[in-house]
C-alpha cells in the first residue's frame, strides 16, 4: 500500500470523529454512531482502493453499520487502486461519546486482501500486554501468573501495576483475583481498543488489558499491537453462560459452537496470537480522539475551524505517528499552536 493511502486512511478517521463529535454529550449514541458510519463511508469511497470491509459495525449494538463484505473505495469502479482489508469501529465508546465521558475514538485498521481475521460478532477473551511480556504472559494462565511474569518483564513490583477490566458482572471475579495480587484495576465501562493501546506505549500508567469484550474489537486491537510490537492474544467466547450477556439469553453453547462452524471455525478453543489475528506484512491502524484520553485530545471546535488528534502505526514503516490537524471549515479569525 502507498504512502498516500496511509495519510487519506487518517483523513477517514478524523472525518469519522468530527461527525461523532457534534453529538458529544448529547445523549444519543446511535445517532453519534450513524454520523461516523456515514462520514467514514463516504470517505473511503473518495480513496483510490478496492476495499472490502472484514469487520464491521457491530450487529448486538443495533446501529447501522458498515457491514462485512461491503465494498468500499473509488477502486471498484475503474479496476485500479490496491486491494486491501479493512476493520472498522466508526465510533468506538459509542456511550463515551453520548455522555460526554473520555476515551472514545474513531478506529481502522487495514491490510492487504487477506491480511485481516474476519472475526465473527461473538465474545472474546482478552490478553493485551507491552512489547516486554511478549510472548511470555500467555492467556491460558491465570491472571495471578500473567501478572507475576508481567511483574518480571517490567522490573516493576506487582502492586505498580495497573490493569484495565471492562466493568461487566462476568469479571467480578477476574477483578477480586487482580485485587488479591496486590495489583491496581482500571474499570471502564466501554472502549476496550483504547485501553489495549495504552498497553502498547510507555508512560500511560496502564500495563495490561485482561478480561472479555467484543472479538472484532479484538481484531482492531491486535493489528495495533502488531505495528507496536506489543503482546495480544486472543480466545473466541461461545458459552452464554460464560459471556454474561443479556444478548445471548435464548442462546446455548451448540448454537452458538454450530454457528462458529458454518462460519469455518472448527476449533471454538482456538488461541489467537497476534499475527493471527492480523496476518497482513503492511498493517495500518488509525485512531482520531472523539472525546479525550491519556493518549489522544477530542476533537475541539473553535471559530471557523476545528483540531484533531490522530494516531497513525504502521507495521511496514514501524513507525507511529501522532497526527495534529486543523480543519479551516470556514476563515478562522486566529490558530493556536498549542
Amino acid at each position: 500500500m502507498e504512502n498516500s493511502l496511509g495519510l487519506e486512511i487518517i483523513e477517514v478517521v478524523e472525518q469519522a470523529a468530527i461527525a461523532s463529535a457534534h453529538l458529544v454529550g448529547k445523549g444519543d449514541k446511535d445517532g453519534a454512531d450513524e454520523a461516523a458510519v456515514e462520514a467514514m463511508r463516504q470517505r473511503m469511497n473518495e480513496i483510490n482502493m478496492r476495499g472490502r470491509i472484514v469487520i464491521g459495525e457491530g450487529e448486538r449494538d443495533d446501529a447501522p453499520m458498515l457491514f462485512i463484505g461491503e465494498e468500499v473505495g473509488a477502486g471498484h469502479k475503474t479496476g485500479t487502486g490496491p486491494e486491501i482489508d479493512i476493520a472498522v469501529d466508526p465510533c468506538e465508546g459509542t456511550n463515551l461519546c453520548a455522555y460526554g465521558q473520555p476515551g472514545s475514538i474513531a478506529v481502522l485498521a487495514t491490510a492487504e486482501k487477506g491480511g485481516l481475521f474476519n472475526a465473527p460478532d461473538f465474545y472474546m477473551k482478552k490478553l493485551a500486554a507491552p512489547a516486554a511480556a511478549k510472548g511470555k504472559v500467555d492467556i491460558r494462565k491465570s491472571a495471578t501468573e500473567n501478572l507475576k511474569i508481567l511483574s518480571e518483564c517490567l522490573d516493576r513490583a506487582i502492586s505498580d501495576l495497573t490493569v484495565v477490566v471492562m466493568k461487566r458482572e462476568r469479571h467480578n471475579d477476574l477483578i477480586k483475583e487482580i485485587r488479591a495480587t496486590g495489583a491496581r484495576i482500571q474499570l471502564i465501562s466501554d472502549g476496550d481498543v483504547g485501553a489495549g493501546l495504552n498497553c502498547g506505549f510507555a508512560g500511560t500508567g496502564i500495563h495490561a488489558l485482561i478480561g472479555i469484550g467484543a472479538a472484532p474489537e479484538g481484531v482492531i486491537t491486535a493489528a495495533a499491537m502488531k505495528c507496536l510490537g506489543g503482546h495480544f492474544q486472543g480466545q473466541l467466547v461461545y458459552d452464554p453462560a460464560v459471556a454474561q450477556t443479556t444478548e445471548w439469553a435464548n442462546m446455548t453453547k451448540e448454537g452458538n459452537i454450530a454457528r462458529l462452524n458454518e462460519m469455518g471455525i472448527t476449533d471454538p478453543d482456538k488461541v489467537y496470537e497476534t499475527e493471527e489475528l492480523a496476518s497482513g506484512n503492511n498493517v495500518i491502524f488509525a485512531a482520531t480522539g472523539i472525546t479525550s484520553s491519556n493518549w489522544l485530545a477530542g476533537v475541539r471546535f473553535f471559530g471557523g475551524g476545528i483540531r484533531t488528534q490522530s494516531l497513525v502505526i504502521s507495521s511496514q514503516a514501524k513507525t507511529a505517528s501522532f497526527v495534529d490537524t486543523i480543519h479551516m471549515v470556514n476563515r478562522p479569525k486566529s490558530i493556536q499552536l498549542h
